[in-house]
């Protein structure tokens, strides 16, 4: 596939990894976790994902080959995989003595339910001092909603994530398709781990680290300090944008694009004015000053979108917009992005081993570091299990007779298709 980064089973070389010689247990299922650690695994650390005999979730999402779901290759690609009962004593035990060698954890269960098995941060912090344990949930460790069952969909709603999407469609309130919150949680966790990696350099200490859900949403939003304002308004200022502020314009051809910047704005609206070639809208008292933009925005938006059907395409109307400091992006379909001369260029797809001969494509990590030019997607998926022998073998000593003791008894299973 032309331009698309073909990944083979190889390992970098050690020195092309930032993060090589960090070993990290991965308990987290679904999106938040996985994705925190598939970035953890594309800058090089060694991501062991310990997955329960049913199985993570997304292993059963469509669409699927050779028993792969594309859902969890894309969270998964990079990472080696335990399967381990830990609601065993055996389980535990095992998970316990894999902790005494990690250098971090990350877990998405419910507040409580690793303490309950025994696995909690303190216990593991006991064993191992040096353990970066980050904890990922809707509401976080402690407080009054501890106990909420919490996935993305509800917590964006809590955060007003809904509520601002329905402000945008005149009220309508409803959910988009992406799970926001846990994908800027995955990205917080990360740093946060990051940082905790580097102060254990100075303190020789490991920590718990209590991440949520619903204060990431908070965090994240650009707008929340004017939700939160209570001081005075002016009729010259532009609240925080809402979504229709940013304009959706249709060319000659039929293709959409939106256009950076509010048009009604201090600097902005002189850039459409001269983007436009209509030096006299500034002189219309319709368009003065910022308050009577915003009062005749409706006409002022009308005006650009007839200027834009005139334009013949989207080509044309960046190339004569940007001349005026206007950022432009065209309207594209998910996927469409990936199969630009950009995205081939910039090796922004990564095309993963199906296990049957054949590939799987993901999104390859966005970094591009200087030293380390092997930064990103590496390895295969993983069946569930497939890595158990190894990896207790190696970390852990235990001979082939432990090991088949522990599979009789459910400890240990897998599922990997015949071949």
């Amino acid at each position: 596939m032309c331009g698309v980064t073909q990944i083979s089973d190889s390992v970098p070389t050690p020195a092309a990894r930032p993060l090589q010689g960090i070993r990290v247990l991965d308990l987290s299922r679904v999106l938040s976790g996985p994705h925190c650690t598939r970035m953890l695994a594309d800058m090089g650390a060694e991501v062991i994902k310990i997955e329960p005999p049913a199985g993570d979730l997304t292993r059963f999402a469509t669409p699927r080959r050779n028993g792969l779901s594309s859902y969890f290759v894309q969270q998964n690609v990079g990472k080696q995989n335990l399967s381990l009962d830990l609601a065993t004593p055996e389980g535990a035990d095992i998970l316990l003595g894999l902790i005494e060698q990690a250098d971090v954890l990350v877990e998405n269960y419910r507040p409580g339910v690793m303490a309950r098995l025994g696995l909690g941060a303190e216990t593991a912090l006991a064993r191992n001092p040096r353990l970066v344990y980050a904890s990922i949930s809707g509401y976080g460790q402690t407080g009054p909603w501890v106990g909420r069952r919490a996935y993305a969909p509800v917590v964006e709603a809590e955060a007003g994530i809904v509520a601002s999407q329905g402000n945008a469609r005149g009220g309508e309130l409803a959910k988009d398709p992406h799970s926001h919150a846990d994908l800027y949680t995955a990205v917080e966790t990360a740093a946060a781990i990051l940082a905790a990696l580097y102060q254990r350099e100075r303190t020789g200490e490991g920590q718990w680290i209590d991440v949520s859900m619903a204060e990431t949403m908070l965090y994240v939003n650009e707008h929340l300090h004017d939700a939160l304002w209570d001081g005075h308004d002016d009729p010259q200022w532009i609240r925080s944008f809402r979504p229709g502020d940013y304009l959706v314009l249709t060319v000659a051809n039929g293709e959409s694009l939106v256009v950076s910047g509010h048009p009604a704005e201090r600097g902005t609206f002189d850039f459409f004015v001269a983007a436009m070639d209509r030096r006299d809208l500034a002189d219309d008292p319709r368009f003065v000053d910022v308050a009577s933009r915003l009062t005749n925005f409706d006409a002022l938006c009308e005006i650009i979108r007839e200027f834009a059907a005139g334009i013949p395409d989207a080509a044309a109307f960046e190339q004569q917009f940007s001349e005026h400091q206007l950022a432009v992006g065209r309207v594209r379909q998910p996927g469409e992005l990936a199969e630009t001369e950009w995205a081939r260029e910039r090796h922004a797809v990564a095309a993963v081993d199906d296990r049957g001969g054949g590939a799987i494509r993901v999104p390859n990590a966005p970094w591009r570091f200087g030293s380390s030019p092997e930064v990103g997607v590496s390895g295969v998926p993983r069946y569930r299990g497939e890595d158990n022998r190894t990896i207790l073998a190696e970390l852990l000593g235990y001979d082939d007779a432990h090991l088949d003791r522990l599979e009789a008894a459910g400890v240990l299973s897998s599922r990997i298709p015949e071949s």
